[in-house]
């Protein structure tokens, strides 16, 4: 599907995709600030449900990384509400998600591949995590590197792939059947994006938790030994 340009001023180019991509952040960013400034301790049902889902995601980043969980859930959990709402933007007329476009995809990709070296390093150092690069052996130095690339390169198709084909159903089905059928795709839509948004969200929480447990469990070991 061409991604549509909307400004193109010189060598600057806006599409779409930027375009929808800087609603959903500005609109996000303002949902928030409005809900911070009416935090209740009798809460309406608007902050019960952001409350929920915000005690969600912790639940499940402590799950998964039991030690150091504070230092990523920020990152988790805004990566996977942008992504639940850059899924679900398709349900709008007229829009298109962003995910839909691979150049998004790639970037939130490249994200999560930078977040697994900054972590290690701020917990481990530099040195110390560029060492777990050596372990168990120097051999596996170019492995564990076109591991890191190659499950990059797959986060980001994959999302990109599942969104796309998700668009291109739905366009087929409306233009088969109309607009009388869509209502059951339209339930298939959402919780297909979100079911893509909860597996991106998961697989970079499994690569971050990855390297800093790595370091945490080889600090303890030598805890151990020293004792």
């Amino acid at each position: 599907m061409p991604i549509k340009t909307i400004v193109e001023v010189g060598l600057i180019r806006i599409t779409e995709t930027v375009a929808t991509t800087w609603v959903i952040m500005a609109a996000l960013a303002g949902f928030s600030w409005l809900l911070s400034r009416r935090l209740s301790r009798d809460p309406e049902l608007l902050q019960v449900a952001v409350e929920g889902i915000i005690e969600a995601i912790d639940r499940t980043v402590r799950w998964v990384l039991p030690v150091h969980s504070e230092l990523v859930f920020s990152v988790i959990a805004t990566l996977w509400i942008f992504l639940a709402v850059a899924n679900l933007i398709g349900i709008v007329p007229g829009l298109h998600p962003p995910t839909a476009d691979l150049s998004t995809t790639a970037a939130l990709a490249v994200l999560v591949f930078l977040s697994v070296p900054w972590f290690g390093i701020r917990i481990e150092g530099l040195g110390g995590y560029l060492r777990h690069y050596l372990r168990p052996t120097p051999v596996m130095l170019p492995f564990h590197l076109i591991s890191e690339l190659t499950r990059t390169v797959a986060l980001a198709m994959r999302l990109f792939g599942n969104i796309m084909s998700l668009e291109m159903a739905l366009l087929l089905v409306l233009v088969v059947a109309g607009f009388l059928v869509p209502i059951p795709l339209l339930a298939l839509h959402i919780i297909e994006g979100l079911l893509q948004a909860f597996i991106f969200g998961m697989l970079a929480l499994i690569y971050i938790g990855g390297a800093i447990q790595t370091q945490e469990h080889r600090r303890q070991s030598q805890r151990k030994e020293a004792a």
